[in-house]
């Protein structure tokens, strides 16, 4: 892989041998099964949008999944509105093809799983072979069937990101069962909005964890959550993560709990897999929730395992060989993300802890384990370029050929830092997709160059366009059906709930992805589609999230027009520490004014100075249509439990919603919330507009 001196300026990266990437073996592989000519990734892109059935049965067979394909892949002719069966008579089953290099390479480490330390406790670095591996989720596996765990079943983790939650993920999936988690730093009113919706048989929860060197208890949090839940579960297990003596004992629970190895099962036997259909439920993940209940979104688990392997295999090239972290929590999509890499033969790494108590951490796990695609957020980018400015200088980093982004838009700056800063030769991946779809509809691809600012192109077999004209920003749509589409929002039809609640949940799945008659899928973001180059079919420029756009005087742009103006190096040595754009209506709402919250550093101030210094910088680099009417510094700026900015709430406080609105329990600071009402009601007063 190569970076050396380009014609184009915003030319970052480029493959140093393109043509055995497995992106061009995979089109070579199509141009041999179908005796085709495809002779670019544009080419490639294009007919498997056109031919999605003979591209996904394509995928089944290059990736040799484990399983019966069945007859008919799916009818074209079906809208997403209509969201049709894929696979129809196929049998298979995700944790078994997760599982597939157990007996390939028995001896070779399949996870490798560490946590954070405090001055007095520091936990080792633990290796399971793919041996181990399998042995234990057999083990888990006839746990739950000795205690009645059966297909349709939900199983609930609350907890962090340790060994036990993959296993217990692979049993429960190797059964049928349905898997659902909360992250450690969910409260309870957060594990309670979930579990209360799925009303789980079996909840599983670690004792507690370790966070920015604070021992962060659950146990005592126990008591208080089996009260507040609608249904008990039938079985609660606890996960001892943490030593004992670091997290209290509560007799109280004595006799209504269960450690879990004390519920392994002893006894050796073989891991059975139940070959399930390829559009049964695997899992329940939930939206963030911050206007309203979280949506519990349920996958499929063909399109997951599918859509894995042509994300990490075919467009990543991941396998064998690779050892494969993403910075996540079992409370996002990247759990799920991180965990399918296993399919690929790859070594996936678990960590538990903050991933900037000493901002050097994640850098140094990169050189000690040998990390060579190394996944993070954003933000995470961000705040990394601005309090350890030259990584480079202090670590080797040689392995690491992939680093991937997501979260919340990657600006140019920041592909700048890592280029400048991190290291030079490496694949910069900014990906897009979401809880919606649990993946990635663009992203990277190590046979395409990397552009500054960009994402390196539209995912194989997605058709994604935008609402608006051609080559003008709008919200990004899936034209046709696609087999990572949920199943639809929790109840579904044959589960025991009533027909109200399913009802209910097919209205709300509706309302959230489909406008009018055409039954295309909306997906929320507002993006630009650039003009093709290198034959890539177009890269995608993120603007925020389309229910944040922003439109003074009809002007129509998104909040990431601002902020990738104001998140350098330069305005966090001015103390600029974070940034939120709204729009506030005004005129009726036939108008609105853009609204620019500034979170100082302690003790510094937004002075004049700095607010015309901002003004200024927007108007060059963007326009006059811009630069916001009023810049008001704030206290603090609110953030969901992954730290991703909240525009759509705080757009609704400060043109009149009450609190009562926005549920706390999905962001990390709710307290600040009513700082935003204050000034809300005093920028309206100031409009002359009645409450």
């Amino acid at each position: 892989m190569s970076t050396s001196a380009f014609a184009e300026p915003d030319l970052l990266w480029t493959p140093s041998n393109p043509s055995q990437t497995q992106t061009s073996l995979f089109r070579e592989y199509i141009n041999s099964t179908h005796s085709l000519r495809l002779q670019t990734y544009e080419d490639l892109y294009e007919w498997s949008i056109s031919h999605r059935g003979d591209f996904w049965s394509a995928i089944w067979d290059f990736e040799r999944i484990i399983g019966e394909k069945g007859e008919q892949i799916v009818n074209e002719e079906s809208s997403p509105e209509e969201n049709p069966k894929w696979f129809k008579g196929s049998k298979l089953n995700w944790a078994e093809n997760q599982l597939r290099y157990s007996s390939l390479n028995q001896d070779d480490i399949a996870i490798i799983s560490t946590s954070e330390s405090t001055s007095t406790y520091i936990p080792k670095i633990n290796r399971t072979t793919w041996k181990e591996l399998d042995k234990l989720v057999g083990k888990v596996q006839r746990s739950l069937k000795l205690n009645g765990a059966k297909k349709g079943d939900r199983i609930f983790y609350w907890g962090g990101n340790v060994i036990e939650s993959v296993i217990l993920l692979l049993a429960s999936s190797s059964l049928g069962c349905i898997f659902s988690s909360a992250a450690s730093d969910f409260g309870l009113d957060g594990v309670k909005e979930r579990s209360n919706q799925i009303q789980p048989s079996f909840l599983f929860l670690t004792n507690g964890v370790i966070y920015n060197g604070i021992i962060r208890p659950l146990l005592p949090l126990l008591p208080k959550l089996l009260e507040s839940l609608n249904e008990s579960p039938q079985k609660v297990i606890v996960i001892n993560h943490l030593p004992e003596g670091l997290v209290p004992e509560l007799l109280e629970l004595k006799g209504k709990i269960q450690g879990w190895d004390e519920w392994l099962d002893d006894s050796e036997g073989k891991t059975i897999f139940e070959r399930l259909d390829f559009n049964d439920p695997i899992w329940i993940l939930f939206s963030s929730g911050t206007t309203g209940k979280p949506k519990a979104i349920v996958h499929r688990q063909g399109g997951m395992l599918l859509d894995s392997l042509r994300e990490h295999h075919i467009a990543g090239d991941m396998g064998k060989g690779d050892i494969y972290f993403y910075y996540t929590t079992p409370g996002w999509m990247m759990y799920q993300y991180l965990i399918s890499g296993l399919a690929t033969g790859a070594t996936i790494v678990l960590y538990e802890g903050s991933p900037l108590k000493d901002p050097a951490c994640l850098f140094d796990m990169i050189d000690i384990l040998g990390i060579t695609l190394f996944g993070t957020s954003a933000k995470w980018i961000e705040v990394i370029s601005k309090s350890y400015p030259s990584p480079k200088d202090n670590h080797n980093l040689s392995t690491m050929r992939q680093i991937l982004s997501t979260g919340s838009p990657l600006p140019g700056a920041l592909f700048d830092f890592i280029y400048e800063n991190v290291k030079k030769d490496v694949l910069v991946g900014s990906i897009t997709g979401g809880t919606d779809i649990c993946s990635v509809f663009a992203g990277r691809n190590t046979s395409l160059p990397v552009y500054r600012g960009e994402i390196q192109s539209r995912m194989l077999g997605f058709a994604l366009d935008t609402d608006g004209p051609p080559n003008q920003p709008g919200e990004l749509i899936c034209k046709k059906a696609f087999p990572i589409q949920p199943l639809g929002f929790w109840p579904l039809d044959g589960y025991g709930f009533s027909e109200e609640d399913v009802l209910a949940a097919q209205k709300r799945f509706k309302e959230s992805y489909f406008k009018g008659t055409e039954g295309v899928w909306y997906h929320g973001d507002y993006v630009k589609i650039t003009p093709s180059r290198s034959s890539n079919s177009g890269g995608i420029v993120m603007l925020g999230r389309s229910d944040g756009v922003l439109n003074p005087g009809g002007i129509r742009f998104g909040p990431t027009d601002i902020y990738s103006v104001l998140e350098g190096n330069e305005y966090a040595r001015m103390g600029v520490e974070e940034t939120l754009v709204v729009g506030l209506m005004v005129e009726g709402g036939a108008d609105e004014k853009v609204i620019l919250f500034v979170k100082m550093k302690q003790d510094m101030m937004l002075d004049d100075k700095l607010i015309k210094k901002i003004r200024t910088d927007i108007r060059l680099a963007r326009s006059a249509r811009h630069v916001p009417s009023k810049i008001i510094q704030v206290s603090d700026i609110p953030v969901t439990l992954t730290n991703k900015r909240v525009e759509v709430p705080i757009r609704k406080l400060i043109n009149g919603a009450a609190v009562s609105s926005i549920n706390p329990a999905t962001l990390r600071n709710p307290e600040c919330l009513e700082e935003y009402v204050e000034l809300g009601a005093k920028m309206r007063e100031d409009e002359g507009i009645e409450s």
